[in-house]
């Protein structure tokens, strides 16, 4: 196989697949506000044999999440960083993932009246910090301003550790890791797969012996198989093979050009239809079940991003229908922002006393009313973008 050599421009379908997937995202992460959801909406229960629409988001953004790690770190090399180099961007924004993710644990597990803040209060400082911390601060200013930029960076860490120092829960519990949260597995998940990535680029058989490797380590956690490396990784390996799912299928799709569009979109949903199979297949040892980081719930939610990957490939690169990814772009430009702006929306919520009640918080409306949030969470994003605030690790 052929490696093209056009890595570098951006690939819309991967942008439109993350602009849908954030978007889901903040959906359904709103549902908890309103009475009446349907079931097949919401998240299976521990021992529930159920696939819910809320279980097939996170495995999607892990999904592209691996379609994106070649064309960033290799956009990195050929600007002539050293692997070294891109390793050490790699630990950095896994490491900015991680304590994004702690304080987000933390702060969601409740507030003591004797810290002396509210909830929504330390809510807003801490997402406050973030922004500061990892914002996308424009490159052609002043070294005066860049002065300013650097010193509000470490008055807000200063101010994170502050939190974290004067942290306690309702009970009284120190900051401390509790699970590392939704943006700590995608570090854990970005750190292990785009070090794989970094080292193997173009040794497929490696890149796929990983993959497999992934596979037998969510069968064997299944099985409570792995003795003491239980837990070893976050997900015990389920994580991980969803993002070098999604890894694969973009070097089959977008690298490697030894077949036309047509054959690479039938093999890769050859693939994608297969991945469902294997879903049903071993269903009859293992539930489907994302509390349990299933085989089955694997297979099933690897299956169903292939395929709604490639329909929106055919679509935007191939047909160049983009017109009506314009009002969820920013969900797909500015992700992290998109991540954490509901929870300042959240905070804001709470401190002025507004809230939704009656109809509009309970069945068909209560799902518009989600729906609405999260369109206008996309759209503040797109607001924060265009005043250059965008979180970029």
């Amino acid at each position: 196989m052929n490696h093209s050599s056009a890595t570098s421009a951006r690939i819309v379908s991967i942008d439109a697949f993350r602009a849908i997937t954030m978007l889901l995202m903040v959906f359904v992460n709103d549902l908890w506000s309103v009475k009446g959801v349907p079931h097949w909406m919401q998240h299976a229960a521990f021992n529930e044999d159920m696939l819910g629409l809320s279980d097939v988001v996170f495995p999607a953004f892990l999904f592209v999440l691996g379609m994106s790690i070649p064309f960033a770190l290799d956009g990195r090399l050929k600007k002539g960083e050293s692997k070294l180099r891109v390793l050490g961007h790699i630990l950095i924004r896994s490491v900015a993932l991680l304590i994004m993710g702690l304080f987000s644990v933390n702060s969601g597990a409740g507030l003591s009246a004797s810290v002396g803040i509210s909830k929504p209060v330390f809510s807003l400082v801490m997402v406050t910090c973030f922004f500061v911390i990892w914002n996308n601060y424009p490159a052609t200013v002043s070294r005066s301003w860049k002065s300013i930029f650097k010193i509000m960076r470490i008055a807000a860490f200063c101010v994170l550790v502050f939190l974290a120092v004067i942290y306690r829960d309702a009970s009284g519990g120190v900051f401390r890791t509790r699970w590392w949260g939704i943006l700590g597995l995608i570090g854990w998940t970005y750190l292990i797969c785009a070090i794989i990535y970094l080292f193997a680029r173009k040794k497929l058989p490696v890149l796929i012996a990983a993959y497999i490797c992934f596979i037998l380590l969510c069968m064997g956690a299944a099985n409570k198989q792995l003795g003491a490396f239980a837990g070893i990784l976050p997900g015990n390996g389920c994580f991980h093979a969803f993002t070098m799912g999604g890894l694969l299928l973009s070097l089959a799709i977008h690298y490697y050009k030894g077949m036309n569009h047509t054959k690479r979109i039938f093999c890769a949903a050859i693939g994608g239809v297969v991945s469902i199979l294997l879903g049903f297949l071993v269903n009859r040892w293992w539930i489907i079940s994302k509390l349990q980081e299933t085989p089955t719930w694997l297979f099933y939610c690897t299956g169903i991003s292939v395929l709604c990957y490639l329909l929106l490939y055919w679509l935007t690169d191939l047909h160049k229908q983009v017109g009506w990814m314009k009002v969820i772009k920013p969900a797909g430009t500015s992700t992290l922002t998109c991540y954490l702006v509901p929870s300042i929306l959240y905070a804001v919520f709470t401190l002025t006393g507004f809230h939704v009640t009656g109809f509009m918080a309970q069945g068909a409306m209560g799902l518009v009313k989600c729906a609405i949030f999260a369109f206008f969470t996309v759209f503040i994003t797109g607001v924060l973008e265009k005043i250059h605030i965008k979180l970029k690790l």
